[in-house]
């Protein structure tokens, strides 16, 4: 692997060791809220440094102990340096893994495409415990996206996350493409409780007040009794039998003063009453996946948009449009974070946003190394995705083939972690990068 050390600012490089704030989970809490007590990045200076992989990183980091933890789709955890970079293990995973990891009480906590969950020693690298769930597989559907042959059950190559743990009261969950939410004792991996749901799992759970929230693909969005596994409630979302592609739920869940707030395929983005499951309200975008994970901060919902690449500011109680942005249909998968009066989240076009929520605008943009090199021959002039030139026709290889085409420009599908003054975030071109 290759490590990256890049001075801005002048000849000699340097560094003042300072102790940042831990975010030991994916959206940085157990509530899933995406906001993180940083100062940010007001100002783009430069990369301080970054790490090379030899696969793609969609997982997104987990920080504790000044120790970045990341994974990779070429089969490794690793486990780097905050300040420098420089890797300090890694552990042979065996097969890719997209979910982001979790650290509780020196513990790292991972699934993977095996089926097999992970504990692993957070100082060492060394295992602790594994378990096996009872299989791994993606999303699946005849006619998938209008491909052909119609006939033909397909895997959903966007089905690109797996189920991101979380741990609360000694026990780690995650949810798993064979259809279920798996409670495990967080020291030892033994089996607490197993829920069963009609379909894939890889929203990843929020936890608060002693209920898990987290939807899947059957269409249904599940409150969970985090201690007895014991449904409390469930809300429907929109089905898709053609061609399955307005069903399902990606995203995961945020928690916020008695409201879930949650993205799903059907293109809306739900609120719901924690305690009843009622909905409060839902923002229908007309079309577009809401994949991203919101971020919820003072009475405002920020959430993000797939093919549409809309960036949607809405009030919390009300689900009322306060402002929106927009992306030139460059997808958004990337999850929103806030620090500092600005927002961050990564585009499939290989750059990360940056924008200032007090103007309302883009204040900079970062463009990830395979952006530069490979963006210009996917790229129309007027700035939009030239699918023309990634996608033959509408048989599923070709659609398959094409999005590996698109994922070349350095996607960012991980979401943004912002500790002190920078920003750390992966990319399909198989770097994580520190920001400032």
């Amino acid at each position: 692997m290759q490590i990256l050390r890049v001075c801005v600012l002048g000849a000699v490089c340097f560094s003042l060791p300072t102790r940042a704030q831990d975010s030991p989970m994916f959206r940085g809490n157990l509530a899933h809220t995406g906001v993180y007590n940083a100062r940010g990045v007001q100002k783009f200076s430069g990369i301080k440094w970054k790490f090379q992989t030899r696969g793609q990183v969609i997982s997104s980091p987990a920080v504790a102990n000044s120790t970045v933890y990341i994974a990779s789709t070429d089969g490794n955890l690793y486990a780097l340096d905050l300040e420098s970079g420089t890797q300090k293990w890694k552990l042979a995973l065996g097969v890719r893994a997209t979910a982001s990891p979790a650290v509780d009480q020196g513990i790292v906590y991972l699934g993977t495409y095996s089926g097999r969950f992970y504990a692993v020693d957070a100082a060492t690298g060394k295992l602790k415990w594994k378990f096996q769930t009872e299989g791994e597989r993606r999303f699946a559907g005849k006619h998938l996206h209008g491909s052909e042959p119609a006939g033909e059950t397909m895997p959903d190559p966007f089905d690109c996350y797996l189920s991101s743990p979380a741990v609360w009261s000694g026990a780690v969950y995650f949810g798993s493409g064979d259809g279920n939410v798996y409670a495990l004792d967080a020291a030892t991996g033994a089996l607490k409780w197993r829920f069963h749901t009609g379909d894939v799992v890889h929203a990843s759970p929020a936890i608060s007040d002693g209920t898990l929230f987290i939807g899947s693909w059957d269409s249904y969005f599940y409150a969970i009794d985090a201690t007895s596994g014991k449904e409390r409630w469930r809300f429907k979302t929109g089905e898709d039998h053609e061609i399955y592609n307005q069903v399902g739920i990606q995203s995961s869940a945020a928690v916020m003063d008695g409201v879930v707030y949650f993205g799903c395929r059907d293109s809306n983005l739900y609120a719901l009453d924690t305690a009843t499951g009622q909905k409060r309200w839902a923002f229908n975008n007309k079309g577009s996946w809401v994949i991203t994970s919101p971020a919820v901060l003072d009475g405002k919902v920020y959430f993000a948009t797939s093919d549409s690449s809309s960036l949607y500011v809405v009030d919390a109680k009300s689900g009322t449009p306060i402002f929106s942005l927009n992306y030139n249909h460059w997808p958004l998968f990337s999850s929103p974070a806030i620090a500092g009066g600005m927002l961050y989240i990564g585009i499939n076009q290989g750059k990360l946003l940056a924008v200032d929520l007090t103007s309302q605008k883009l204040a900079w943009t970062f463009e990830t190394d395979a952006s530069r090199q490979n963006g210009p021959a996917l790229t129309m002039p007027d700035g939009s995705p030239n699918y023309q030139a990634a996608f033959g026709d509408n048989f599923y290889d070709s659609m398959v083939a094409g999005l590996s085409k698109m994922m070349s420009v350095g996607a960012i599908l991980s979401s943004p972690v912002v500790l002190n003054n920078v920003i750390y975030i992966g990319s399909t071109d198989g770097f994580l990068y520190a920001i400032m």
